[in-house]
């Protein structure tokens, strides 16, 4: 067995997360739970020292422990391994990757003798999705395992970045939105960065690194590249016909992906970049029914990721929808790389991103000053700094509240004549309540300039022409919404700005353009296509609001039995 350092005592003690959920997250069956898993499964044996299963292995079984121990390690190159628990008799193996059959993070080894109860992908999808006592102790187990390799830092990737990089942050959300942990490496601050570059023969300009289980190395990777060196996609049949396929895994799409999948209908997600949309950069939101407290974009479209997967969606990262055909059907959707794949409906939960302003100098400072997201990735990036929020609405108002906790000045910067025009109330009045907080209303922004990172903003006064330039490093661009239908290729009606029309909105005239075929007109959400169906923010006329997108996802799926039964 190879040299291991550390306890899951030491562990627990640098990370907050194991706490008091330790008991959650390691729990202990019973004895009529076990009883209950034991025709499911197979009984096993492994000798002391033998490998259980590896880092980087797919579809890595579930196994219950009936005698023994278990060792779960995280594998350093170079060093030693870092122990992360000791299973004991009763208890059980795996985190997130196993629901859905990604390569496993960590490596397992029999700790003496060992006997256990062993569960194929198949036996343990059945597990999760048909036992509801085990179902919940088992997802809330994996959730925190997860949440604790996040912290930890227990991942198989090494990240060497820059702060002065705008493709370094780019990667960074990507891995942390889709919920991968990674340990990051900055050039500036950290001695361990010269180390690896240096290990890999690897300079400054290669800049940001990605070094995948100390062995494959992806210079400035894009997210595609990424999500295949981390094995986030499962390759997909593409002679298979999906009852339904979505396209976008925002608060619409994987509320659809939800309800299909435990309804039993086939489906498949495709995400171009990562779960939650633009919901999912959202720092902050307070008024999602069931949430009195709050919850974090990043954090909802994880959960909903997570209850997807548990009931059977097959969902790709990183794959663009490039055009639909919908000339016949089944309907067939064109993906990055050359990939189709085909569904008997289509739900297109695209979503909308935010319009960027014609300003001199935007796309030289994406990235490096100017942000269209709020995370805590860039809220490092403007500790102890002062920013703009240039935008009206719950999301810039979300943000500027989280922003100045940690910055030391906020402006919201706005073109109307106050924020009651565009945001929610109790937003307004927290807003009022920051004292480092202030509102400019009638005011834009038009210019920025630097030399590599933003440095000064150039803004008007709309009511007297005043031009003023700010030194401020940091912008936040929260204005308006565009619609990501342009892949759509004239297939669906759109409206004047873009979005997709459905149901009702839909007129006699825009239908008989369409070559609507059937003697009904379209359901509530469905396009000027039978069978394709419009949800969330890409739906024109839709209310912007998580809530709302997560209604019609789920409504969207009573419709799409509607049409397979129809058969047409």
């Amino acid at each position: 067995m190879s040299e291991v350092k550390g306890t899951p005592a030491d562990l627990r003690e640098q990370n907050p997360v194991l706490g008091d959920r330790r008991e959650q997250m390691f729990p202990r069956l019973t004895d009529v739970q076990i009883a209950r898993l034991r025709p499911l499964g197979r009984e096993r044996d492994f000798r002391s020292g033998d490998l259980i299963f590896e880092q980087g292995q797919n579809d890595v079984p579930f196994y219950v422990i009936l005698e023994g121990t278990l060792a779960v390690v995280h594998p350093k190159r170079g060093e030693p391994d870092q122990l992360i628990v000791v299973h004991e008799a009763k208890q059980f193996s795996g985190e997130m990757a196993l629901l859905a059959g990604r390569r496993s993070l960590v490596v397992g080894r029999a700790q003496g003798d060992l006997k256990v109860l062993e569960f194929g992908p198949a036996e343990f999808r059945s597990l999760i999705q048909n036992d509801a006592e085990l179902s919940e102790l088992l997802m809330r187990a994996f959730i925190l395992r997860r949440a604790m390799l996040i912290s930890s830092h227990l991942g198989e990737v090494v990240m060497v970045g820059s702060r002065h990089s705008a493709s370094t942050l780019r990667l960074q959300e990507f891995l942390t939105r889709n919920g991968q942990p990674y340990d990051y490496q900055d050039v500036e601050r950290d001695p361990e960065a010269q180390r690896i570059l240096d290990r890999f023969h690897l300079g400054l300009d290669d800049v940001p690194v990605l070094v995948c289980r100390g062995e494959k190395v992806l210079k400035n990777p894009t997210n595609a590249e990424v999500a295949e060196c981390l094995g986030l996609n499962v390759s997909i049949d593409e002679l298979a016909v999906r009852d339904v396929i979505v396209i976008g895994a925002g608060p619409a799409g994987l509320s659809a992906a939800v309800y299909a999948g435990s309804e039993g209908l086939s489906v498949l997600v495709v995400e171009a970049n990562a779960p939650g949309g633009q919901a999912g950069s959202s720092s902050m939101i307070e008024n999602y029914l069931g949430f009195p407290t709050g919850i974090s974009g990043e954090k909802l479209a994880g959960l909903a990721f997570n209850q997807a997967e548990k009931f059977g969606a097959e969902i790709t990262i990183a794959r663009i929808a490039e055009g639909l055909r919908c000339e016949r059907r089944p309907y067939q959707l064109e993906v990055a790389d050359g990939v189709t794949v085909s569904g008997r409906t289509v739900v297109i939960a695209s979503g909308a991103e935010y319009r960027k302003p014609e300003i001199d100098g935007l796309a030289k400072f994406e990235g490096v000053g100017v942000y269209y997201g709020a995370s805590h990735l860039e809220a490092l990036r403007c500790e102890g700094e002062e920013l703009v929020i240039v935008g009206g609405g719950n999301s810039a108002g979300q943000a500027a509240v989280f922003l100045a906790q940690t910055a030391s000045q906020v402006t919201v910067m706005v073109r109307g004549a106050a924020l009651a025009e565009s945001m929610s109330r109790y937003l307004i009045q927290r807003i009022d309540k920051t004292p480092n907080i202030r509102v400019r209303t009638r005011t834009q922004i038009v210019a920025l300039g630097g030399e590599g990172h933003l440095e000064r903003v150039t803004c008007v006064d709309d009511a007297t022409g005043e031009r003023q330039t700010h030194d401020v490093r940091h912008v936040f661009m929260m204005t308006g919404a565009k619609p990501n239908t342009d892949w759509l290729r004239r297939c669906v009606t759109l409206d004047e700005k873009g979005f997709v029309k459905t149901g009702a909105d839909l007129t006699a005239d825009e239908l008989l353009a369409a070559k609507w075929p059937l003697a009904r007109r379209p359901y509530l959400l469905e396009t000027s296509l039978p069978g394709i169906f419009a949800v969330g923010d890409v739906r024109s006329e839709s209310v912007k609001r998580v809530a709302a997108a997560v209604g019609e996802g789920s409504t969207c799926i009573q419709l799409v039995h509607r049409v397979l039964a129809e058969g047409h």
